[in-house]
């Protein structure tokens, strides 16, 4: 009785990670189009904490301010070369059921850069909750957007 049972909660975990597909490809776009984090068509692959301060950021730029984002998040806040960070791109990704975290590997200013992305899988698809640098001090959960 109690392997029929084991083997359905089995096959529904693994279809629920199968429907929403790996996190690392929600998270390459951002890496091959800098900027992408900023722009409106993107804020669906985003939840709160992130989204939040995404949203608060568009809020003072549409009230003609320059946000509180630096634009090269994604890209640990460095001077990159757009070509040098999609040859040397690595993503690398834990799962479990309903949670991910895609490290971002990359070369930028000669030295190797980490950039951490938290997911959540919701309603099979996987979104980004937060941004951090693996090396320097922020998140964009942290960040204070007044």
């Amino acid at each position: 009785m109690m392997m029929p049972l084991i083997a359905v909660l089995l096959l529904t975990a693994t279809a629920s990670i199968a429907l929403a597909g790996p996190a690392s490809e929600v998270v390459r776009p951002f890496y091959l189009q800098p900027g992408l984090e900023l722009e409106a068509s993107a804020r669906g692959d985003f939840i709160d904490p992130a989204r939040k301060v995404l949203n608060l950021n568009d809020e003072i730029r549409q009230g003609g301010g320059e946000g509180c984002l630096d634009p090269a998040l994604p890209f640990n806040d460095t001077k990159f070369d757009p070509a040098e960070v999609v040859a040397t791109l690595k993503l690398e990704e834990l799962m479990t059921e309903s949670d991910a975290t895609v490290v971002a590997k990359f070369m930028a200013e000669g030295q190797e850069q980490a950039v951490q992305w938290r997911l959540k899988e919701i309603g099979g698809r996987w979104r980004i909750s937060d941004i951090a640098s693996m090396s320097k001090d922020w998140a964009l959960s942290r960040f204070q957007c007044e």
